[in-house]
């Protein structure tokens, strides 16, 4: 009788790409929410390709590696990205009417998703929890500001959670990455006691 063949995976971590993706374009379209500039073509061109087709690509990957939550995680935020470029372009176009009063719905639902992937991240890693932390309160927030018609300063103040919640994601995929070409933990993620 042979021995089973074994099939070893040598592919690259997808990680860092969907979280660098994410990271990026939630940077940049809270840039936007906290006053810094305008939306604009460059915010809905990362939301589709970066933000967006990016990060569907590694929740592909993750697939093929068998990790059910991330591929859960990077195709659902692509298709969060492709969609919201849906909600801002389409009626622009006259293809459909706006969002208007169904947008604190639909933030509202990404934030219900995001807090029970934030519980998920307790089996994961800190820098994970901080991103799926920061980003459930950021939809919430977000959710507030269109349901009450919540003036500047809180959008302003809501931008800058969003900031946070980016920079926390384009640091743990950059971690990912200097931690595999050192070899060593040089930027920590905080691994957590299953």
């Amino acid at each position: 009788m042979s021995e089973p063949t074994q099939i070893k995976d040598t592919t690259g971590n997808p990680a860092p790409l969907g979280l660098l993706g994410f990271g990026m374009t939630t940077v940049l379209l809270n840039m936007a929410n906290a006053g810094f500039f305008e939306m604009n073509a460059m915010i809905l061109a990362m939301g589709i390709c970066y933000g967006g087709i990016a990060q569907v690509i590694a929740g592909i990957m993750e697939w093929k590696k068998g990790n059910t939550f991330a591929t859960t995680a990077f195709i659902s935020y692509g298709f969060f990205w492709l969609s919201l470029v849906g909600i801002i372009a389409l009626p622009k176009m006259g293809f459909a009417p706006a969002a208007g009063n169904a947008m604190p719905a639909y933030l509202a639902m990404w934030g219900l998703f995001t807090a029970v992937m934030f519980i998920g991240t307790f089996r994961l890693n800190r820098a994970l929890q901080v991103v799926f932390g920061t980003l459930t309160v950021l939809f919430f927030l977000l959710a507030y500001a269109d349901f009450s018609g919540a003036g500047d300063n809180f959008r302003h103040f809501t931008g800058y959670e969003g900031i946070i919640c980016g920079l926390s994601a384009l640091y743990a995929g950059l971690a990912q990455i200097l931690n595999e070409l050192f070899g060593k933990i040089v930027c920590p993620l905080g691994p957590v006691k299953k």
